[in-house]
């Protein structure tokens, strides 16, 4: 055997982890530096699942060929052949002595001689070869691979979660303007944040050194990955105590049209009122650029610190304050590059929350309607499926999931599917639990992993062995991972599909999956009882665990945080079951989903009002293109008719000039306004008469309230469009 089934996993595994990377991220707008170190954090975690597998069945048939070359005994036996003759093995050995007799008197002497023939037989018992006994594994890995292999993937992942995606982390989000500076503001928030960290290593080191422990390169080693598992087992029970009850019961629920449906009601009021704070909370900002800045003209030494912070703005953003007026007061403080280093860093935090608050409503607008057409079909009688907007299909697709497939699957096979498959899931939470509970008993018909294992093990059935592990860790994995980010004191993380998750988000998830994979990975091995450090046991372990090795180097938390720790899950699961953290946040002001309260009810009749509004507004854009593109296609003039079909955004925007310092040393309000021909020609044909009599209006016709005064016109008069008096 080869290591193909090893080549071929690990290039699946980079495939799934780049698809899946390309689906969140945007390699295009992303650092390419931030791109790679995510890929490799997600690819090293995703082959720390699939490959362990094979490790476990490699160690089973090693385990096999162990026992028996020790039932391989040599057995001895002796035995006399009267001819002489003998056999293959026999050993004949034939002597020969001369026996002398004397009388009392000494006179008579008699001299007799004896020959004597002694036979000796040795016979072995030859057993078969242990590669006969035992079945190899579909795929063996040659002895040798495993141990590089799991010494590349864990240290790599151990040193890019905590070394270097921390500083790519505070990096992005560092105000500062030059990559040295970033790096030093990286740097010193890194330090802060491992000092505790250090902190308690200290205490460590000196608990061993008081213990009289030698301490050499293996015991370091040891206590660094002693210190990450027990950090990661730390927060794998806390997430898994609440994921294996809310996953089971989150799929129950979706099975349930109306109750998703309220729930996104919910969400939407929710996150209306958390898209209007973060509206509100960019639009401070940005007057506080555009103040900031009217003290930074175009010859001051801050100048690209500042065009540096308005390009970040996006650009329907920065035209929209660039129309506004200044403010009446200067900004309260006075030009520094501190001052513009704090505006920058606020500014980035407040247009990463916009961006993911927006992307959020986006999908969530899209997913109530998809369920409130689900609903109204569920009641129709007619078995065809209606949209509220035709969908974007391609015909191919169109042609096999017709309305009557889809209104089949939707309102009738969809549901008991998801309700089947939330008892499984529901029924698998229990053995994980259960297991978690009996994983140090050395008994192995308790824990049910273990039972399952061993009896594939018994049939040498290699491939379900591999197909156990794989999905046992697959769902310890979304529970956990899931929980991970549903969390609200974590919301500023959020994986958004479509390319528009944030480089931050990205970062953090890669840091989650390293730390969290390997103690996760190390706990199945438990619970599957091939960790001889837990179960007590002597067996042969898996070559992961020979080069992670055991978090027994201290003993207080070999014996005590290790073992009893996770049976802290039966807690947290009949928490989470009862609803107490949501019944608690609730009723400390942080409203939560609750059936039975009529806050609740109250935020579901504003989110029903939100989402209503929210679609007829994208049907009337949806109205306007429409008839836009008709009109293009009726008078046939291309691309130059619906050019000059053009909303009147879209003039506006036109006819105000961009600024640029070079023309004039006018302030912005004029330079802005300063190519607005087309409107004073508009007003002087309009208000030539009240011009006179007006007090506000000033040269051209053209009023000087409101928004701010127009200065000079263009020296020449641009062509006009056929739609310049609409």
């Amino acid at each position: 055997m080869s290591v193909g089934p090893l080549v071929v996993e690990v290039l699946l595994t980079f495939i799934v982890a780049a698809v899946v990377l390309c689906r969140y991220g945007n390699w295009y707008r992303h650092h390419l530096v931030v791109t790679v170190s995510v890929l490799v954090a997600w690819y090293f975690s995703m082959l720390i699942v699939f490959i362990l597998p094979l490790d476990v069945s490699n160690t089973i048939y090693e385990n096999c060929l162990q026992d028996l070359k020790e039932q391989t005994i040599v057995h001895p036996s002796n035995a006399a052949l009267p001819d002489g003759d003998g056999g293959d093995g026999d050993n004949n050995t034939l002597m020969a002595a001369d026996l002398t007799i004397e009388g009392v008197d000494g006179t008579n002497i008699t001299t007799i001689n004896i020959t004597t023939t002694t036979t000796t037989t040795t016979t072995t018992t030859t057993l078969p070869p242990p590669e006969v006994g035992c079945l190899k594994p579909w795929s063996f890995v040659p002895a040798g691979v495993f141990p590089v292999f799991w010494r590349v993937v864990y240290w790599t992942s151990q040193f890019l979660t905590w070394v270097i995606l921390p500083l790519m982390q505070s990096y992005t989000k560092a105000g500062d303007f030059t990559f040295g500076s970033k790096l030093r503001s990286a740097l010193i928030d890194n330090i802060i944040y491992y000092g505790s960290y250090l902190l308690i290593v200290g205490i460590l080191l000196l608990y061993i050194a008081f213990t009289d422990m030698g301490l050499d390169g293996a015991k370091l080693r040891a206590i660094a990955a002693s210190a990450s598992n027990t950090w990661g087992l730390f927060w794998l029970v806390l997430l898994l105590g609440y994921g294996l009850v809310e996953v089971p019961r989150s799929i129950w629920h979706s099975a349930s049209t109306l109750h998703t449906l309220h729930h996104a009601y919910f969400r939407a009021a929710k996150l209306s009122q958390e898209r209007a704070e973060s509206n509100e909370r960019v639009s401070d900002l940005l007057q506080s650029m555009r103040a900031l800045g009217g003290s930074i003209g175009p010859g001051h030494p801050l100048r690209p610190h500042m065009d540096v912070i308005e390009s970040k703005v996006p650009t329907e953003l920065l035209d929209r304050v660039r129309r506004q007026p200044p403010p009446d007061s200067p900004h309260a403080d006075v030009p520094s590059e501190k001052a513009l280093v704090r505006l920058h860093k606020q500014l980035l935090k407040a247009l990463q929350n916009q961006r993911r608050v927006e992307t959020q409503w986006g999908l969530l607008v899209e997913k109530v309607v998809d369920l409130e057409d689900t609903y109204r079909n569920s009641l129709s009688h007619d078995s065809t499926f209606k949209h509220s907007t035709p969908p974007n299909r391609h015909h191919i697709i169109s042609y096999v999931y017709t309305p009557t497939i889809e209104w089949v699957w939707r309102c009738k096979v969809r549901g008991c599917l998801l309700r089947a498959l939330a008892v499984f899931f529901a029924l698998v939470s229990v053995v994980v639990v259960w297991s978690e509970l009996t994983f140090f008993s050395t008994n192995p018909t308790i824990s049910l992993f273990a039972v399952f294992v061993n009896l594939a093990k018994a049939n040498y059935d290699y491939f379900t062995i591999e197909v156990i592990s794989s999905l046992s860790m697959a769902y310890i994995a979304l529970c956990a991972y899931s929980t991970l980010f549903k969390i609200r004191v974590l919301n500023l993380y959020y994986l958004a599909p479509h390319h528009q998750t944030d480089e931050y988000s990205l970062i953090f998830s890669g840091m989650m999956l390293c730390r969290l994979t390997p103690p996760m990975c190390l706990n199945f091995l438990s619970l599957i009882h091939m960790d001889s450090h837990v179960i007590k046991v002597r067996t042969e372990e898996t070559h992961y665990t020979q080069i992670m090795g055991h978090m027994d180097v201290i003993r207080i938390i070999s014996d005590g945080f290790n073992i009893y720790f996770p049976m802290m899950i039966v807690a947290l699961c009949l928490a989470t079951y009862y609803s107490l953290g949501s019944r608690l946040l609730s009723a400390l002001g942080f409203q939560q989903f609750m059936c039975d309260d009529d806050l609740t009810t109250d935020l579901i009749e504003e989110g029903k009002t939100l989402i209503n509004r929210e679609s007829r507004r994208r049907q009337r854009m949806e109205d306007n293109a429409a008839r836009r593109k008709d009109f293009a296609e009726r008078f046939g003039g291309g691309e130059s008719s619906a050019s000059m079909y053009r909303s009147a955004r879209q003039r506006a925007e036109e006819l105000v000039r961009p600024l640029r310092r070079e023309d004039s040393s006018e302030s912005a309000q004029l330079e802005l306004l300063g190519g607005s021909q087309s409107i004073a020609d508009y007003a002087s044909h309009t208000t030539t008469t009240s011009s006179m009599d007006d007090p506000e209006v000033g040269q051209g016709g053209v009023r000087l309230s409101g928004l701010g005064q127009y200065s000079r016109a263009r020296t020449h008069k641009p062509d006009k469009g056929l739609f310049d008096d609409v």
